[in-house]
């Protein structure tokens, strides 16, 4: 088998025992045994569970990086298209950002949770300007972190239909059209 197969593995094996166990009740070496692999061999992809952890939540935030980014260059950003984005990104990464949420001390240790959090303030920015008052930080607050547990809540609504009502919601609570 092929090491990034192995790496694949891995790291799905992690998701499915973290989601249902949490960070701290998951062993490394229960990972390892659920896989029919060594603990030596596991870390020889992973050399602790902070890089293993790390692994699984980078391409999240990488990618929610990439979107403020390209957002954040633009001379000019549709509220909507923002919203409706943003969206796309939390349903994209339901799975990981459900781990996130439920493991906030062990993902708060790594510093990854400050990372997030400051997503709000940059698409508070994007929505309102730089000198937003306080309630317009709180109505992006309501509407981005509703946005998120929206498409967590209902796992099991077609996306499409999911999506219209997290989108009017959204900017309902952002006061736009």
């Amino acid at each position: 088998m092929a090491k990034s197969d192995t790496k694949q593995r891995i790291l799905q094996t992690a998701r499915e025992l973290f989601a249902s166990q949490g960070v701290q009740q998951t062993s490394l070496q229960e990972i390892a045994d659920r896989l029919g692999i060594t603990k030596p061999a596991l870390y020889y992809h992973f050399a602790s569970r902070e890089e293993l952890i790390r692994s699984i939540v980078t391409p999240l935030l990488d990618d929610g990086e990439g979107f403020l980014a390209r957002m954040e260059e633009r001379a000019e950003v549709e509220p909507l298209e923002l919203v409706e984005g943003f969206f796309d990104f939390h349903h994209r990464h339901r799975k990981d950002m459900m781990l996130l949420l439920t493991e906030l001390t062990t993902l708060a240790e790594l510093g990854l949770i400050d990372v997030v959090l400051s997503w709000r303030a940059r698409l508070t920015c994007l929505v309102f300007g730089p000198d937003a008052t306080l309630e317009q930080q709180t109505r992006a607050v309501l509407a981005f972190g509703g946005m998120q547990d929206c498409t967590m809540q209902f796992p099991d609504t077609p996306v499409d239909e999911l999506r219209a009502a997290t989108v009017t919601a959204a900017c309902a609570a952002l006061g736009i059209d």
